[in-house]
Parts: structure tokens; sequence; C-alpha cells
């Protein structure tokens, strides 16, 4: 059997409608990969600073088909155990200067796929990376959500052009 349908996960698809940021009907299909097909944990990517994370963005994130330059994109990186990064998922494509997320979403890719850690980053549209207040309330909600399911938030980054803004580097990854 090389993939499986589960219905329970409803999300975006790669039809035209996920595209323009709407959820999508189609379930999605999550394939079952063979352990020879598997990367081996020295062939997986570290991310263990804000520094790779932000070039992770650039090499993997900036020439996807569903990333839009001009939108806010919100990704999670999936990490093990070892800040490698496993994979990554686009949850949320938002407005000019607005993304709406909830831990719910963020999260639920995290548990399926068994991620230890995650990073969650997105871009500013404006260039400066700079967080607003509802960055900062996202970002201490997905971290007390963190705690409970046991998946660390390691940091959230702010893509701008051509710096970038790492939350726990600026103090802000702490509970209020």
């Amino acid at each position: 059997m090389n993939a499986i349908q589960l219905d329970l996960f409803m999300g975006y698809g790669t039809d035209e409608r996920a595209a323009r940021g709407r959820r999508s009907t189609t379930p999605k299909e999550w394939r079952i990969v063979p352990l020879r097909e598997c990367p081996m944990p020295h062939q997986m990517e570290l991310c263990d600073c804000p520094q790779r994370a932000a070039d992770y963005w650039r090499r993997h994130i900036e020439g996807q088909s569903l990333h839009d330059p001009e939108r806010e994109c919100l990704i999670v990186l999936l990490l093990n155990t070892r800040r490698r990064v496993r994979g990554h998922q686009m949850v949320t494509v938002g407005t000019v200067d607005t993304i709406l997320v909830h831990p719910r979403e963020v999260y639920r890719i995290a548990i399926v796929a068994n991620a230890a850690a995650i990073v969650v980053m997105h871009n500013h549209p404006s260039g400066e990376p700079e967080p607003s207040e509802a960055d900062i309330r996202a970002t201490r909600d997905l971290l007390r959500a963190g705690q409970i399911l046991r998946i660390e938030l390691l940091d959230h980054i702010i893509i701008g052009r051509p710096r970038y803004a790492s939350l726990k580097e600026l103090g802000f990854l702490y509970p209020s």
C-alpha cells in the first residue's frame, strides 16, 4: 500500500480554492514511506538556531507554488529530538498585513508527524520583520498550547527582506 486517505484530516488540498486561501473539501492523502526511503538523521537539515531556520525558508519555502510573497504565509517546521527538520507544512495564507492562526491548526500536523518540537515562521510582505502585537499574542498562545501537548515551540521567526526577526531572541517566547 503506497498511500492512505485520512478523512479525519480535512485541509488545504492542491485545488484552486486552496491556493486562494479557502478551505478545501478534498481530504489529504498521507503516504506511508518505507524505512529504506526515509532520510538518515545525518542527511536531515539541522535547525538549531534562527539563522538556519531563515535559510531553510529561503531554500525551500520561497520557491513553493502556494507561497505568495505579497501575502503573509505561515509555515511550521517539524523537528525531531535532535532539532533536525523532518518536514514542513504551510498552515495558512493571509492578507497583505494579517494572518489568521489557531494553535489547533499549527499543532495538528505536529501531532500527526510525531514531531518533538516545532518552529513557526511567517513572512511580512512589507519586508520589515518587526513583530506586531498580534504576532506576539499568537506566539504566546502557541507556546501555551505546546506546553500542554509537550511539543516544544522553539521559535517564531518573521521573515523580511533581507532580514528576519526571532521572537525568541527578542525575548517574547515566554508565557505571560
